[in-house]
């Protein structure tokens, strides 16, 4: 996959500064001495759907035609559709797993979504849209493709500019377009920071491809961390990956659980398994970070209040 052109990136922050403005970072003072250096948190899930998606899904959005859209989704993509087709006058289906989050469908129904519940994991909703777009002829958007990077590569835009010497960014990786975005806005800016993925162990498949150099699928995709679980990886978001991460880290369900609680207790801000898995893999590799200055991405906030509650309520896991 060729990486988004500047003209792209520059279209696509200019779409979405119509909607909303630059997300903030901060380097909060208790996070940092946590993990024992400078650490700057880029909060995505300050945007109207509460994650990076939305940037994709408003970049993605004017390039098409069809008046009926379909997605697959664990959710924050499918916010992400539904809202960038609501204001462009389009009609969205969007499918999801059986065990997809309550507060999640319930958004993506606020949207303006119509909701299909199909499968048991992403891989089956994403089947089976792939099956309904060829013959209802609705328009699919994909999980990946380079529009989506152009328009989440803004994140990336503005966290790189305004945090000018960060020596490394962690970064999770669900089907690939944030960490294709972080990429691309190193390239485009001319930087050297570092850019580190990271996946859940219960979700390897991208880790396993890093260590392969080729793309391996896993049998199940079951985390906390529902923004991360996919079984299959994307070839073109892989290639980039191979060509231009310096790592991938795996982070335990514990790990992750933590991390949501960490960015609570250090913050006050809500973080969901995808968005603290960054913060999980900084704190693994804290003695290898210090002395640098950290970024790390929370991706989004949006994790249903029952399974919240259960994390702060168990204290932290070791």
């Amino acid at each position: 996959m060729n990486l988004p052109g500047k003209s792209m990136i520059e279209n696509a922050a200019a779409r979405v500064r119509s909607v909303f403005g630059p997300t903030p970072q901060y380097a909060w003072p208790l996070l940092s001495a946590r993990i024992g250096t400078e650490v700057w948190v880029k909060h995505e899930n300050h945007t109207p759907i509460g994650a990076f998606k939305i940037r994709g899904g408003l970049a993605y959005m004017d390039s098409v035609e069809a008046d009926t859209v379909i997605a697959a989704t664990r959710g924050n993509h499918g916010q992400s559709i539904a809202m960038a087709a609501g204001l462009a006058g389009k009609r969205t289906v969007i499918a999801v797993p059986e065990c997809n989050s309550r507060e999640k469908n319930a958004a993506m129904k606020a949207f303006g979504a119509e909701l299909v519940v199909h499968g048991e994991d992403f891989q089956d909703a994403y089947d089976y849209v792939r099956e309904r777009a060829a013959r209802d002829e609705f328009h699919l958007v994909p999980s990946f493709h380079e529009l989506l990077v152009a328009g989440v590569a803004t994140y990336s835009v503005e966290f790189l500019s305004a945090v000018p010497d960060l020596d490394v960014v962690y970064v999770p990786i669900g089907l690939g377009s944030g960490i294709c975005g972080a990429v691309t806005a190193r390239e485009m800016l001319g930087k050297t920071t570092e850019i580190v993925g990271v996946v859940a162990e219960q979700a390897p498949a991208y880790a396993l491809s890093f260590l392969a150099r080729h793309p391996v699928s896993t049998n199940s995709a079951e985390t906390i961390a529902d923004g991360v679980a996919c079984r299959q990886v994307d070839p073109a978001a892989l290639e980039v990956i191979l060509t231009h991460v310096t790592r991938v880290v795996t982070v335990s369900e514990a790990e992750i659980r933590n991390a949501m609680r960490w960015y609570f207790m250090d913050t006050h801000n809500v973080v969901e398994g995808a968005g603290a898995a960054p913060l999980a893999a900084l704190m693994k590799e804290r003695e290898a970070a210090k002395g640098k200055t950290v970024g790390i991405v929370a991706s989004g906030g949006n994790v249903d209040t029952d399974v919240f509650c259960r994390v702060l309520a168990a204290g932290e896991e070791s």
